[in-house]
């Protein structure tokens, strides 16, 4: 069944780019294909773009728990294991230089699921855009960051309180040079997999963020930025789970089980991120909202920071895409020819899911990370992550990943 869907997915894209040069030659306009940390086609008046490419992560991951959570969990160990986290394949590009689409599809885990599926409009109200289709919501620094450029193998706990992705139409416009920026869309079906159950709910979520001190190479900037989601399930529930930052656990510590008789949700997310060269910081905190007649506050926040021994630093994209590729000075090639960039990494989070007659759980987790970038596309990440699951017991993980993106 994936080897059919991968046949398709090749399938529509290679007939899309036959398409797009067929086009092309009738207009007597040439392409130019090249490879800058993927595969780029691109029509010689910039008019027409097509980027193609694909990401593989491998997991390991092996766990320890104590004998307090081992008593609870025991049905639930998790000891060792090895997954492909993502296989995922992607095209994009833009048409007639105003409009822009993207097509990403993950084959990981045995099933094929969309990813990002949008048709876009630029330059629709000045330096606007609206995209319509599935995309991710403006909302979470850490989930706005592609997986491809995470710090940490797997983000914090922010995460589940809202689906990365939703369908719906998202506008956003960058102001003053791209100093200041703003996202606003309007969200339906409010579900994928993350366990929040909304089906044909809605969620407006928007957010606003600018840069305070930014040089022309971004190797020095602070981003400030702040979110606001309103959200009504249609199916009066709401849940918000997360594994302990290993995707490989079995186990979710932290789980409210299903809020029944929703009405709304409020979440806010407030977020920050600082790089002075080698050095880099990121924080944010989430507040969850959650009426059915009470009112149930739930909270998470996690600070992170990262310096690079070799010299490198992060690359700042924009406002929705965060932060993006690391180019090392000197690739890895063997024979004592370059050592790439390495990265070590630091993060504390927590999260409370206690509030009133819902007892989610808290727990507050230390992430120490080792990251060996051998080139622009590929590296291997090494985390240790010690777990306080409060007032129940401690659990310690050790995973790696090795990744080629492009």
């Amino acid at each position: 069944m994936i080897v059919a869907h991968f046949r398709t997915f090749l399938i529509i894209l290679f007939s899309f780019i036959s398409l797009l040069t067929y086009s092309q030659e009738k207009e007597q306009n040439n392409f130019n294909f090249k490879w800058d940390n993927g595969f780029k086609l691109e029509s010689t008046d910039k008019n027409f773009k097509l980027n193609f490419g694909g990401r593989l992560m491998i997991d390991h991951a092996a766990f320890w728990q104590n004998n307090d959570l081992e008593s609870i969990y025991r049905d639930l160990k998790t000891e060792k294991g090895t997954e492909i986290r993502r296989a995922r394949m992607f095209f994009s590009g833009t048409v007639y230089n105003n409009m822009e689409y993207k097509l990403q599809v993950d084959f990981a885990g045995g099933e094929v699921e969309i990813k990002d599926a949008y048709i876009g409009i630029k330059n629709i109200f000045g330096s606007g855009t609206l995209r319509i289709g599935n995309l991710k919501e403006p909302i979470f620094l850490s989930g706005l960051t592609s997986s491809k450029y995470f710090t940490f193998m797997e983000p914090s706990f922010d995460l589940g309180f809202a689906p990365s992705r939703n369908s719906g139409v998202l506008a956003m416009a960058d102001f003053m040079d791209k100093l200041f920026s703003a996202q606003l869309g309007l969200f339906r079906n409010a579900s994928n997999g993350n366990d929040i159950f909304a089906n044909d709910g809605y969620a407006i979520t928007g957010r606003i963020s600018g840069l305070a001190v930014k040089n022309d190479d971004k190797s020095n900037l602070l981003h400030l930025g702040a979110s606001y989601s309103y959200r009504k399930p249609s199916t009066e529930k709401y849940r918000i789970s997360a594994r302990p930052e290993a995707h490989l656990s079995s186990v979710k510590y932290l789980d409210t089980g299903p809020v029944e008789n929703v009405e709304n949700i409020n979440l806010f997310n407030a977020e920050m991120a600082l790089v002075a060269n080698a050095f880099y910081v990121q924080g944010e905190f989430t507040q969850g909202i959650v009426n059915n007649g009470t009112k149930y506050n739930f909270t998470s926040y996690y600070g992170q920071a990262s310096y690079f021994i070799t010299g490198e630093h992060v690359n700042y994209k924009d406002s929705y895409s965060g932060f993006g590729r690391v180019k090392p000075k000197n690739n890895f090639i063997g024979s004592g020819s370059g050592a790439g960039a390495w990265e070590l990494a630091l993060r504390y989070s927590y999260a409370n899911l206690n509030s009133k007659d819902i007892l989610g759980g808290k727990e507050q987790n230390v992430s120490l990370g080792v990251n060996w970038y051998l080139n622009p596309v590929s590296r291997v990440m090494f985390n240790y992550v010690y777990g306080d699951i409060i007032e129940k017991g401690k659990v310690n993980i050790l995973q790696m990943r090795i990744q080629v993106d492009f």
